[in-house]
């Protein structure tokens, strides 16, 4: 009797830690949405800001400071929204590897109610140029995203949005193409790609796209203006929202300046007054894109 018992005992056991697993697994989801909005304001952005550029420093794989910056960037998006703050569950995707180290794409997503629409993503690059600090290029941009996901952590939007933070933007140095590949993987589904960067310059968004239709210039209203993808990127500069549109991303510069120039110094935090109004905006573009 014993000898029968025992397979029926290690079937039901199976069972049951598979339930377990199972149910701790939809018990941990309800916890990770338990959130908390924190409000654009200026006082957080120029904090954050301020240790882009100071704490952080240089973020790319050209030095051993360019590196330290890049880890601390990371750590310091994963700690802004995660359990302990805003109350995100952070995913990280490991980025490719170079001689320095590797560095992840980092994801937080606010769920939609609408199971079959098509996510909003809206990203920064947390890297920047070799010899530069980055403030509009694009520390400004990231500090808009986080706070942009902190201010909408309780929202009940219409579509999913995801927030993700690339490692390699703007470091001509370091595997661009790869990066943008594994992102391209897994935002294949979106229904636009905000691209947010030189978030500093205005208090009005100025959007622009390859894509001469895009649904965001019709959500736009007084929030800024539309500017030609040409009139933005000067001579041969680098825009990475039109470099993401041609590996088959629906991506949308948003911004409030032209892209910055590669001789231009960028070491100057934005005014406080002028990054929250624009980042305000920002909130609102999303609001209308995610509801739509």
């Amino acid at each position: 009797m014993f000898l029968w018992m025992l397979p029926l005992w290690l079937v039901i056991s199976a069972c049951l830690g598979m339930w377990l697993y199972f149910d701790r697994q939809s018990r941990d989801r309800d916890v990770e949405q338990i959130r908390f909005a924190t409000g654009v304001n200026e006082a957080g952005l120029k904090d954050d800001v301020g240790k882009f550029l100071t704490f952080v420093g240089e973020r790319h794989t050209s030095s051993g400071a360019g590196v330290q910056g890049l880890t601390r960037a990371a750590a310091m998006i994963e700690g802004a929204l995660g359990p302990g703050n805003a109350g995100y569950r952070v995913e990280r995707i490991q980025g490719p590897a170079t001689p320095s180290g590797r560095w992840p794409i980092l994801m937080v997503t606010l769920r939609g109610w609408n199971d079959e629409a098509a996510p909003l993503w809206v990203i920064a690059g947390y890297d920047a140029r070799p010899g530069s600090l980055g403030a509009e290029l694009d520390a400004s941009g990231t500090a808009s995203v986080m706070a942009a996901a902190s201010s909408l952590a309780t929202a009940k939007p219409e579509r999913p949005v995801v927030f993700a933070f690339l490692p390699h933007a703007y470091d001509p140095e370091s595997p661009l193409l790869e990066t943008f590949e594994l992102f391209s993987q897994r935002a294949r589904s979106a229904s636009e790609v905000l691209v947010v960067e030189s978030m500093g310059a205005a208090p009005s968004l100025v959007i622009s796209s390859r894509e001469a239709e895009s649904r965001v210039f019709r959500s736009v209203g007084e929030l800024g203006e539309i500017s030609s993808a040409e009139s933005i990127c000067l001579e041969d500069d680098f825009d990475l929202s039109s470099t993401l549109f041609e590996v088959g991303l629906p991506a949308v510069r948003v911004a409030t300046r032209p892209v910055v120039k590669a001789d231009e110094v960028d070491n100057k935090a934005p005014e406080a007054a002028v990054h929250a109004a624009a980042t305000k905006a920002l909130v609102s573009l999303i609001e209308r894109l995610s509801n739509s």
